[in-house]
């Protein structure tokens, strides 16, 4: 039985609680805002989850009402499939999908604040398995890269908290979703995907289709759109303010900020090539040094 199950099953009311016992079982965690989804400030969000019990018990006394995450993916050994409701409800494709055996039986249900759904599932160790976003569908999932905000944690919907709440475990449930096949279902014209990651590409081409599928992006894609671009160009070896240079324009033109686009950019390359703790504390927060292959440049500042 997935350790999650076992906690989730005698699930405390308090966030503090449960995240002990989930990092006493194994399972990396970390801490959110009181009634909202993003990471405490002054930390690296989800890299900074951990199973050490002094350190997840020191976040909640200095934020006694911090919300819990769990990081999905390797990290935590899960993945999940968020079921939206704002814009598109995405139960008619989890149906749909469901239907056709693309989504087995979950380790969990759980339902969210808002009445949408996250059902988690053991994640594949032989498979990476991206986040990545199908906004038409109404459906998300969280696998490498990504976390969730886990029960007990509370949200402020209209002005009102409102707790996710585990409404089925299934201690028997072992199969993985595959990820791939259930984003090709969700969304069965991923063209511009395919154009990008096609290997016989030239780098300056590929980083061009990249830039250019970054431009297609609509409201709801738009950041996780841009931080897996920004990943892709990442593990292609383009510097990073190479990345930033050929990302701006097409992610301005959505509707980003340059601050944004700089900021994802950052994590995008703190996630793929984290620094050596030798060299991570020597760097500056929040620049980029672009160096020339014949001779040191001095560093350029991204906003």
């Amino acid at each position: 039985m997935h350790p999650l199950v076992s906690v989730f099953s005698d699930l405390s009311p308090r966030p503090a609680l449960a995240a002990g016992r989930l990092a006493e079982a194994g399972v990396p965690v970390f801490a959110c805002v009181p009634g909202g989804k993003r990471p405490l400030p002054g930390g690296r969000g989800f890299l900074d989850a951990s199973t050490e019990l002094a350190r997840v018990e020191s976040w909640w006394r200095q934020v006694p009402k911090a919300n819990l995450a769990v990081p999905t993916g390797r990290m935590s050994g899960v993945v999940a499939v968020d079921v939206d409701v704002h814009g598109t409800s995405g139960f008619d494709a989890f149906r749909r999908a469901r239907d056709v055996g693309l989504l087995p039986r979950p380790l969990a249900v759980v339902r969210t604040p808002s009445g949408g759904m996250h059902l988690y599932y053991p994640a594949d160790p032989g498979m990476e398995q991206r986040s990545w976003q199908a906004a038409r569908a109404g459906i998300d999932f969280r696998g490498d890269g990504g976390y969730i905000v886990a029960p007990p944690s509370r949200v402020r919907i209209d002005g009102v908290l409102r707790a996710y709440e585990v409404v089925e475990l299934h201690a028997d449930a072992v199969e993985s979703v595959d990820a791939a096949r259930l984003r090709g279902f969700l969304d069965p014209q991923p063209v511009a995907w395919r154009n990008v990651l096609r290997p016989v590409l030239s780098d300056a081409v590929r980083v061009g289709r990249i830039a250019s599928w970054v431009g297609t992006l609509v409201e709801g894609e738009r950041n996780r759109g841009l931080f897996w671009a920004a990943c892709r160009l990442a593990e292609h070896g383009l510097a990073p303010a190479d990345a930033f240079d050929a990302l701006r324009s097409p992610a301005q033109g959505v509707g980003l900020s340059e601050r944004e686009v700089a900021v994802t950019v950052r994590s995008a390359y703190r996630t793929t090539q984290p620094a050596p703790a030798s060299t991570a504390a020597a760097s500056s927060v929040g620049s980029f040094v672009r160096r020339d292959p014949q001779h040191a440049s001095p560093a350029r500042r991204l906003p």
